[in-house]
Order: structure tokens, then C-alpha cells, then sequence
């Protein structure tokens, strides 16, 4: 994995771009979203291309060189155009499609990144010394996401031998270590990504906990998973890691620390291939852009790729650009977290707070799902958690499907939680619900008012 892409001759791309460009119809219906004619540094280019993407825009078609010629008005645009064909002599007209959108994407990028930066200087100096930093973030953000994306999507008709074989093959899945969550979602996680998994639940119902036992169950298959906390220190996350995969009770780790050390010493020996990192932001301090700067320095920096990106929580991250409504803030923040398991080829998963009317409440569907309901509309998964008083005391906790992507879109199971090591196992028969002791109870009730 290398550290750095190979650098570009900036100054050469923009020949190659500007051939292309007349010459490629293909390639210019690419990039013709994002390409701006001040983002060429060459004045006889930026002349050029300016012709060319305004009668492209217009006309939906790439100009012949006679009806470049016919705009050239001046002497000045007649030279910029004889210098600029010129130039064309020296490149090779063969061409990797694919290599050339990357090395285009990279030129638009950098030149966009210096492009804001120039703006944002001039608008501090217009201002004098007062910037508006919610349009110098939009236009940093703009920059950094630009894409080319050349892949017009599947052609149904014509792809259908291509859909018939993509039937027949066998998605892979990372196990969660429930059977019952497995089997809601067909089989687990979506190994490849494209996909967003939420856990919901009110204040203290259990959602890090949860999150973080999803990420030892993961880790214990040999996967690398990457935990992103908002709301707790790394030290207090490792502590519960600690516990949830030793099994030694929370409060007990500093006098069993000799007895931690041996279990991961033998643990790394079983599985060698296992990698847990946990990073701590502040909450509300980072974008979901700081995330991904972040994997992807973990990424050059331990040679390795999360098979699983966990984030406790998605309501504690900034949006890229503030709007100060909550409802499309979070949408914000929640479509681009699910972006990242496309960028990382990996499941995302993460929670989120359900309202005030949600406590006490058996099963809370997605209408309870706080700040923004357009979280629960971008999330591919969601389960809400919840215990009763009686539930707390027999150490059970409650999962319910809200919304599901991959299956059914209902059904509830309950849990053995382990408040010492807060660990959550399957259900042994040994343990009785809340729910099922208040359908034994009308069940007597019913049986009772028979002999009357």
C-alpha cells in the first residue's frame, strides 16, 4: 500500500485534459460538472476550454474545430487557440480511460482546494478580517468531494444474462454473534460495505454497550474493527473491551490486571489476525471527513483495512456545512456516514437517541427516532434496544427491528446482559422476559375469570 499517489505534472494535465476534452465526447461528459475554465492556470487553455464547455452545455455535443474557430472574436482568442494546438503535437493521443478520470479527478481536486483557499483570502481581506465560515467551509467541502464517476449503472434490459448469474452468487456476511440479528439481516454485516447499520435507543438503554460487543464478536472472527468514540475516552472504552472479551468483571480489571494480560497474550495466539483500534474525538468537534482522514492515515500507517467501522455515535458528529436544522443535519451527517462504507468497502455501524416519548416504551418503532427522522429514512438497518425495571433486575435487554433493508422489517428478541463484564449473550431458556412473565400472567388471568 503505498503512502502518497504518484505525483502529476499539474501543468502538463492541463493539456492533456484540454485535448481530451475537444477530441474525448465521453470524457468531457464526465468531467463537465466540475470543470471550471478559471481552474487552468494557462490563459490560452482557459480560453479554449471556456468555448468548448459552454457549446457542449448548449448543444450536448462536443464543437468541431471549425465551430471552435467560429467563436474565436479576437486576435487575442485566434493566438490562444494557435498556441493551444499547437501544444497538442507534443502528447501521446492514446489514452487509459480509466487512469486519465483518476489523474483528472486528482487535477480538479487540488486545483478546487487552491481555488478556495484564494477565495477564502479575498473574501477576508473584503471583509476585513470577518470571514463567513459556513461558505468557506462549503466551498472546502465541494473541493474535497469531487468525483468523477465514469460507471452509468446497470442497464437492465440489456445486463439481464449478467443480473441472472448475480443471483446465483453468495453474498458474504461478518457474523454479529446473534443468530437472531444474523438471520434478520440474511446473514450478518454486509462484508463489502454499502451499507449502514443503527442501533437506537434512549438514555442508558444500553447502545455503547451493544456497539461495543458487536465489536468484540467481530474482532474474535480475525477481522480488524475500528471504533470511533464520541462520548467516552479511549481508556474507558479499552476498559470495557477489557471486560467484554475477558469476561473479567469491570470493577475487578485493576486487581486481575496480571490476569488480563495473560488472557490477551493467549487470545493474539488464537487470533493472530485480530485488530481493535479505538480513537476518542470530542463530540460535536469532527466531520465525517475527519473520520475518513483518519482510517485512511490508519490505513497507510498499520498496513491494514477495517473490515468493520463502528461509531458511537452519529448524532455527536458535525455536519460538513452547518444549517442549524437539526432534521437536515443529521440527514447530513448520516448520508455521509453511510458514504463511508462505500470509500471503505465495509460495514458501518452505529446509534442514535430516541425521544423523550420512547422511555418506558415496549418496542419503539422509528417515528421515536430523535432530531431527524431523515436518519432513520438514510439508514439501511435499524434496531431500537430497550429494558423495563423488571427486565434491568433479571439482566435482560431488548432488540427490536425498526427498518431493514435486507429482510423482514419487524420482529424482537430478548438478551442475557452481564452488567459486571457488560457483555450480551443469546437468550439461555433459564430466563424469562418481562414480556413473557405479562403473557404467562393473562394467560392465568383468562384461565381464572373461565372459572368464575
Amino acid at each position: 500500500m503505498n503512502d502518497k499517489p504518484i505525483e502529476l505534472d499539474m501543468d502538463f494535465m492541463e493539456t492533456i485534459i484540454a485535448f481530451n476534452s475537444i477530441f474525448n465526447e465521453s470524457f468531457l461528459s464526465s468531467i463537465i460538472d466540475i470543470a471550471d475554465p478559471k481552474l487552468f492556470r494557462d490563459k490560452n487553455i482557459q480560453v479554449i476550454f471556456k468555448i468548448i464547455t459552454e457549446f457542449y452545455k448548449t448543444n450536448s455535443a462536443i464543437p468541431t474545430i471549425t465551430e471552435i474557430k467560429a467563436h474565436l472574436v479576437s486576435e487575442e482568442d485566434k493566438k490562444a487557440a494557435k498556441i493551444v494546438f499547437q501544444s497538442f503535437k507534443h502528447i501521446n493521443t492514446k489514452f487509459n480511460i480509466d487512469e486519465l478520470l483518476k489523474n483528472s479527478e486528482q487535477f480538479f481536486r487540488e486545483r478546487s482546494l487552491y481555488d478556495a483557499i484564494e477565495t477564502t483570502l479575498k473574501d477576508h481581506s473584503n471583509r476585513e478580517n470577518k470571514t463567513d465560515a459556513s461558505k468557506t467551509l462549503e466551498l472546502f467541502t465541494k473541493a474535497c468531494n469531487i468525483s468523477l464517476v465514469d460507471n452509468l449503472g446497470h442497464d437492465y434490459f440489456k445486463d439481464i444474462e449478467n443480473h441472472i448469474t448475480s443471483l446465483n452468487v453468495e453474498h458474504q456476511y461478518i457474523k454479529t454473534g446473534y443468530d437472531w440479528l444474523d438471520k434478520i439481516l440474511g446473514g450478518g454485516l454486509l462484508k463489502d460495505g454499502r451499507a449502514l447499520y443503527v442501533f437506537s435507543g434512549v438514555t442508558n438503554s444500553g447502545k455503547s454497550i451493544v456497539l461495543g460487543n458487536l465489536g468484540v464478536n467481530i474482532v474474535s472472527q480475525n477481522k480488524t474493527v475500528v471504533i470511533i468514540s464520541l462520548e467516552m475516552s479511549e481508556d474507558m472504552y479499552t476498559r470495557r473491551t477489557s471486560s467484554q472479551l475477558s469476561r473479567i468483571p469491570f470493577g475487578n480489571l485493576k486487581s486481575e490486571s496480571t490476569e488480563l494480560q495473560t488472557f490477551v497474550k493467549s487470545y493474539i495466539e488464537t487470533n493472530p489476525n485480530s485488530n481493535l483500534y479505538i480513537k476518542e474525538f470530542s463530540p460535536k468537534s469532527i466531520t465525517v471527513s475527519h473520520i475518513r482522514a483518519y482510517v485512511e492515515k490508519l490505513m497507510r500507517k498499520k498496513k491494514i483495512k477495517p473490515d468493520v467501522l463502528i461509531v458511537d455515535y452519529v448524532n455527536l458528529l458535525l455536519p460538513s456545512v452547518v444549517t442549524g436544522s437539526s432534521y437536515t443535519d443529521i440527514k447530513s451527517v448520516t448520508e455521509q456516514l453511510r458514504a463511508l462504507s462505500y470509500v471503505f468497502n465495509c460495514p458501518v455501524v452505529t446509534a442514535t437517541q430516541l425521544g423523550r416519548a420512547a422511555f418506558d416504551k415496549v418496542d419503539p418503532g422509528l417515528e421515536h427516532t430523535s432530531e431527524s427522522i431523515g436518519l432513520a429514512m438514510t439508514a439501511d438497518a435499524q434496531f431500537a434496544i430497550w429494558s423495563d425495571e423488571h427486565d434491568k433486575e433479571l439482566g435482560i435487554i431488548h432488540m427490536g427491528c425498526q427498518k431493514n433493508r435486507f429482510g423482514v422489517n419487524f420482529g424482537k428478541e430478548a438478551f442475557r446482559i452481564d452488567y459486571d463484564t457488560l457483555s450480551i449473550e443469546t437468550m439461555n431458556e433459564d430466563f424469562t422476559s418481562s414480556d413473557s412473565i405479562g403473557e404467562a400472567q393473562g394467560s392465568i388471568e383468562d384461565l381464572l375469570s373461565g372459572l368464575k
